[in-house]
């Protein structure tokens, strides 16, 4: 593997194109979020050592690019689903053929496809009620928990192994139904809510977000193109960062690198075979 970072964040730009033009084409919003929305405006572009990139969706705007995207019947391009792939439970993913994107807590799953790809992940609404958001990120870090544990995470304290261990025993896959449900349950409302996403490592107030922050998507500026993201993107940043123009750490740099074994020009299922 001779590749850089770099080369991959160009895989990883030709692959977010192609979802923007679909989405363009076909009137559906999406949103650049997290480290690339930062990216974009601290560097006008990809941060200089992330090799990932995020959009949210809507679950309804997530719908209309699914059908879209399957309609094109690319070579290039997959769509790698959440719930769909075997114990992948978290959000959605386009992938490349013919590349090799390999993460440490993956590289068991020899079935899954590896290739370089962009994560779209899912916006849902939850209702004012601080009992309500509560309820709905329990269930969120419930499914991030389960999936982490079908992938042998390594838990980073005695709480987290104690919940790990207690999943081993209990029914979650009709769990994990059951929160799915309640996840998606308030997203056809049209007053009086938030947008949030849990579905991560994300505390309750980073995945909390007010309803302005994702009410219109305009041009941002992204390396040599142009992406959507929000119109007040530089006060969604400061509400999720604090100082988003600081640069972290260089240990802080090293942690945001995903893959273990990354190539722009192999198919990953040749280095599956040796791992």
């Amino acid at each position: 593997m001779s590749n850089t970072v770099r080369d991959v964040q160009e895989k990883i730009l030709e692959t977010m194109k192609y979802i923007d033009r679909l989405c363009r084409e076909n009137g559906i919003t999406y949103y650049i979020m997290g480290g690339t929305a930062l990216g974009a405006v601290r560097h006008g572009g990809f941060i200089p050592w992330d090799d990932d990139l995020d959009i949210f969706m809507t679950p309804a705007e997530y719908e209309r690019f699914k059908a879209v995207f399957n309609k094109q019947e690319s070579d290039k391009f997959v769509l790698q689903e959440w719930r769909t792939t075997r114990k992948y439970l978290e959000y959605a993913k386009i992938r490349m053929n013919g590349t090799t994107f390999i993460e440490e807590h993956f590289k068991d799953f020899k079935e899954m496809h590896h290739g370089i790809y962009v994560d779209i992940m899912i916006l849902h609404k939850v209702p004012d009620s601080k009992f309500l958001q509560k309820k709905i990120y329990y269930y969120s870090k419930f499914v991030t928990l389960y999936g982490l544990s079908q992938r042998n995470w390594k838990p980073k304290t005695r709480s987290q192994a104690l919940v790990l261990k207690s999943l081993k025993i209990l029914p979650c896959k009709l769990m994990a139904k059951m929160a799915y449900k309640a996840i998606y349950k308030y997203d056809s409302m049209t007053e009086s809510f938030k947008y949030c996403y849990w579905i991560t490592p994300a505390r309750f107030k980073n995945g909390l977000f007010d309803e302005e922050f994702f009410a219109s998507a305009v041009d941002i500026p992204f390396e040599d193109t142009v992406l959507l993201g929000s119109e007040k993107i530089k006060e969604y940043l400061e509400y999720r960062y604090g100082d988003y123009m600081k640069l972290p750490s260089k240990e802080q740099q090293k942690a945001a690198v995903h893959a273990m074994i990354y190539d722009t020009e192999r198919d990953y299922r040749e280095y599956l075979k040796s791992i």
